[in-house]
């Protein structure tokens, strides 16, 4: 398991002021109260501000990350803003202004692409804030640390999970498909590095055969479908589907079940959401990689907490931006490849619980695959 980066403090309790997401909500925020120590001892320390995304490319961004952000301020007694944009460009960078005006002095951003996330950065930065590029590297956006999982690894683990699922499935030089994340999205470039170093031998061998391999503008998980509706349309033997994140694989199996093809043909997907692993659960996908975000918010947290408090913190390693050819510091963690029989380990780890993925139907695959 991951050392901590730093070791956080225990304050006193704290109060939620606000809950968040975006327009016209209130931002969350915290601040200390009761014990006048705590109080004493959250004004000797900075505010950090958070900007997640969105919530439609994936459900983790409110379900997980902002909850385990969340407790980590809290535990720390560090105050906090954390809010979404929504997708919307323009209100990330507003919502930014706001968060620096009302005195943030760590900004921590999950960039929509790297052109706006860059003009945050360099905003903060310039006012003398402290920089966390979380889950998306910012390319040339000069972030004083990144935090994420590894990738490419990411990407090397789904390649390899189609191909073992196409193995057992015993295909022979079956046409695969591949539906990316956002082109603007520096991680789905990652992950396509490392699927395409899996498959692409394949395709070279002949023993694959490559089939469409289109980006999905910005995760969006109905483009998603009207593009595999289309794939399927030209190539009806698709025979798998390496599809980047859970989202875009439920579009294809959307499809393929209108086909009467689910469960014929491999999907893959990302991120263990709950209806990624019941769509494994009913043999409609193949594998999907699980990120445990605790960590990834725990390491990021940690990180911003130091910062806050005028701290120094080290970084476990470095990551190069392309783009700038900086070696920004960086807390990569270790992603892990789930199918059918892993599906419980997500569950033994708290991600998702037992009640919210054997529903209905599912509890008897649930107990099929072991879940307790």
């Amino acid at each position: 398991m991951r050392k901590g980066i730093l070791s956080m403090t225990t304050a006193a309790a704290v109060m939620t002021l606000g809950l968040a997401a975006c327009g016209s909500e209130e931002p969350t925020t915290a601040a200390p109260s009761g014990d006048p120590s705590a109080a004493s001892s959250a004004a000797a320390t900075g505010k950090v501000g958070v900007i997640l995304p969105d919530s439609k490319s994936s459900a983790r961004w409110e379900t997980a990350d902002r909850k385990y952000l969340e407790e980590a301020f809290k535990a720390a007694g560090v105050a906090y803003d954390i809010q979404n944009a929504q997708g919307d460009k323009t209100q990330f960078q507003t919502i930014a202004d706001q968060m620096i005006t009302n005195g943030a002095t760590v900004l921590m951003i999950v960039n929509l692409d790297s052109g706006t996330g860059k003009a945050v950065l360099d905003k903060a930065k310039a006012q003398g804030v402290a920089t966390i590029d979380y889950d998306r590297l910012t390319l040339n956006g000069g972030a004083s640390y990144y935090v994420s999982f590894d990738n490419t690894k990411v990407g090397t683990l789904q390649g390899e999970g189609l191909v073992k699922c196409l193995t057992d499935k015993k295909a022979e030089k079956p046409i695969v498909a591949e539906l990316n994340g956002s082109p603007t999205d520096n991680n789905a470039t990652l992950f396509k590095n490392g699927y395409d170093g899996v498959l692409k031998p394949k395709y070279d061998s002949k023993e694959y055969v490559k089939g469409p391999d289109q980006s999905v503008p910005d995760w969006d998980n109905a483009q998603a479908g009207t593009i595999f509706e289309q794939m399927l349309t030209e190539q009806p033997k698709i025979a798998g589907v390496l599809a980047a994140n859970d989202g875009l694989g439920n579009a294809a199996i959307t499809v393929l079940k209108k086909n009467n093809l689910n469960g014929k043909v491999p999907v893959t997907g990302q991120d263990a959401t709950v209806q990624g692993l019941q769509n494994i659960l009913a043999g409609d996908q193949c594998m999907t990689v699980y990120k445990a975000i605790k960590k990834e918010a725990d390491a990021a947290a940690e990180l911003a907490i130091g910062l806050a408090k005028g701290e120094k913190p080290a970084a476990s390693g470095t990551v190069k931006d392309t783009e700038s050819g900086a070696d920004v510091p960086a807390v990569l963690l270790d992603p892990q490849p789930i199918f059918f029989d892993s599906v419980k380990d997500v569950v033994a780890d708290g991600f998702v619980t037992k009640e919210e993925l054997c529903t209905g139907d599912f509890a008897k695959k649930c107990t099929e695959a072991g879940i307790e």
